[in-house]
């Protein structure tokens, strides 16, 4: 039994001198050129893809506000189409009215100023929601953006292609058209009949 503890008692190896344990660790190798190649073009790649994805998000949400502005713009665009043909009622009954026949009977001037009221409150309602009639001026260049073509006029008066007769305004909507104009556009007359014109025959002889 006293051998048993004489055992038990031997003290343990003693550390190294320093106090300092023994390092293990196995030295990490350098790494080598091709590897730091193959780094440097994985990091450029995920370099790349990560800009295409924050270009392609930023792309998405320019196109969704585009979206949003075009329906806040034109949301109204069925409704305004329908509104033109009261405007188109209302400057009919107005052009009706007799010259001079303003003031003669009340009820009938009564009559007129409500209409003209209503029509002076519909297009201040156009105008609030940017809705704006395209009237063009006779002679004015023929415009296929705004303007549809209804017939020819043969004219020696104005330039071919100029608009002769405006049938009916146009409307457009902000930037976008509601309705063309639609008018008559002038176009040169016939030989014979720039002769006639002119008040004379045209001579064919050379």
């Amino acid at each position: 039994m006293m051998q048993n503890e004489k055992q038990q008692e031997q003290p343990a190896a003693a550390p190294p001198a320093g106090g300092e344990s023994p390092d293990t660790t196995a030295p990490t190798p350098a790494p080598t050129a091709e590897t730091v190649v193959a780094l440097n073009a994985e990091i450029a790649s995920l370099n790349d893809r990560l800009m295409r994805a924050l270009a392609e998000v930023e792309n998405v949400r320019r196109q969704k506000e585009r979206e949003l502005d075009e329906a806040r713009k034109y949301a109204i665009t069925a409704f305004a189409r329908g509104l033109l043909e009261v405007a188109d009622n209302l400057r009919r009954a107005l052009a009706a009215v007799p010259p001079g026949a303003e003031g003669r009977d009340p009820l009938f001037q009564t009559l007129l100023t409500g209409v003209e009221m209503t029509e002076r409150t519909l297009l201040a309602l156009f105008e609030k929601h940017r809705i704006a009639k395209v009237q063009p001026e006779r002679g004015a260049r023929f415009d296929p953006a705004l303007h549809q073509a209804m017939y020819e006029v043969p004219t020696a008066e104005l330039p071919p292609g100029s608009i002769a007769e405006v049938l009916q305004p146009g409307y457009v909507l902000a930037d976008r058209l509601l309705r063309p104009a639609l008018v008559g556009v002038a176009k040169a007359p016939a030989p014979s009949e720039a002769g006639k014109a002119a008040g004379g025959a045209v001579d064919t002889q050379v």
